[in-house]
């Protein structure tokens, strides 16, 4: 029955123990699968004309042709830019494949923009003043603006979208809590359109809402379309000023906020908790006589001769104090060092300097003058004590 017992006590000891660590992984686990939740999907099909897929958007596209617009696809800035005519519309996609080379040769062109959820550096070369904000995870929204490519299309379904900072002059449609997700600002002689989402071009939710009339009216809204979707950078090609944060992908990003969880998560398991001071048994009871040798032996194996002379001088100073009836502060009190020497003095018969140099004096010089103030000090303390 004891041992029964002696093994519930342990499993359950185990359990209080193991139980912060357990619950930080669920926490953990939990954190992941939120965050994964809501990254958004992507593969390399994504917004390309050409692709049936849910991501793609050849559905934009034949509509577009049906229209009599003019499409035309390219996968290098350069031929994008070399394609677009004055006036014409040129939309942007997969802003994170273009260098700086890239932006600049876009920067030069005639033709209106259309940025499908730019990156930063997209933004401070083709849409100036624009800035990224916050993201928006309100699926639809009303257009709220002038725009007449939205006020045509009405609601539209966004689903996770990019909200923007903009500056005073320009269009500001699809505004959630504070910023917008769709934005168009005049640029010179052409205006540039921000799309906080791509979900009103994609074949998945084409269908959706205004989702149709509103890529058709923001893309289809000219005769001729040029529809840049670039390839991968060539191995060895200019990556520009981009930040720690533009390089790394999504998963070390993630990787780390779960570190950063995780450590803060230890840190309020082990900190000590606020409450009542708990009384514990000591794991082993150990006599006063033998702590006070071991420290000894400690001192005198690193020849500690000044702290051990000052250990032994403020224990007697405090003793000292409570016979002679002075403030128990004092003991540990330079300024009141003059005072307990001439009571000290004054009890025992004994100068003031020799009763000085025992309870302030230097450093013993060897472990033999160490035990002489051993002496001196319990002969003081003995004498106040019977004066």
């Amino acid at each position: 029955m004891i041992s029964e017992t002696t093994a519930r006590q342990v499993a359950g000891r185990r359990w209080r123990s193991s139980r912060g660590v357990l619950l930080v992984v669920l926490a953990l686990a939990a954190l992941a699968l939120a965050l994964a939740a809501l990254r958004p999907g992507g593969t390399a099909q994504d917004l390309d004309p050409t692709s049936p897929s849910d991501g793609g958007t050849r559905a934009l596209a034949e509509i577009l042709k049906q229209r009599g617009v003019r499409l035309d696809v390219a996968r290098r800035a350069g031929d994008a830019a070399a394609r677009a005519t004055p006036g014409g519309t040129l939309v942007v996609t997969r802003t994170d494949r273009l260098t700086p080379t890239d932006l600049g040769t876009l920067q030069e062109t005639t033709a209106n923009l259309v940025l499908v959820t730019p990156d930063r550096h997209a933004l401070e070369s083709l849409a100036p003043g624009v800035r990224r904000a916050e993201p928006s995870f309100e699926e639809t929204d009303v257009p709220g603006c002038a725009l007449p490519a939205a006020v045509a299309a009405g609601r539209v379904e966004f689903g996770q979208a990019q909200t923007y900072e903009v500056p005073s002059g320009a269009t500001r449609c699809y505004v959630g809590d504070r910023f917008p997700r769709l934005v168009e600002i005049a640029d010179g002689g052409r205006t540039v359109t921000v799309l906080g989402s791509a979900a009103p071009l994609v074949n998945r939710s084409l269908a959706e809402e205004g989702n149709a009339a509103l890529a058709m009216n923001l893309v289809g809204a000219r005769p001729h379309v040029v529809w840049l979707i670039p390839d991968l950078p060539e191995p060895g090609a200019e990556g520009g000023e981009r930040s720690l944060g533009d390089l790394l992908p999504f998963g070390v990003k993630l990787f780390f906020l779960e570190l950063i969880v995780a450590v803060a998560l230890a840190a309020l398991w082990r900190s000590r908790r606020l409450g009542p001071v708990v009384a514990e048994a000591l794991p082993v009871v150990v006599r006063s006589a033998e702590t006070v040798e071991g420290r000894s032996r400690l001192y005198r194996a690193h020849r500690a001769r000044d702290r051990a002379a000052e250990a032994l001088r403020a224990g007697a100073r405090e003793r000292l104090v409570a016979l002679l009836g002075l403030p128990r502060g004092a003991a540990a009190d330079p300024e009141a060092a003059p005072q307990i020497v001439a009571a000290v003095a004054a009890r025992t018969g004994r100068d003031e300097p020799f009763v000085g140099e025992a309870l302030y004096g230097p450093e013993p010089v060897d472990d033999a003058a160490l035990v002489r103030l051993t002496d001196l000090l319990d002969d003081l303390e003995r004498q106040v004590r019977q004066s």
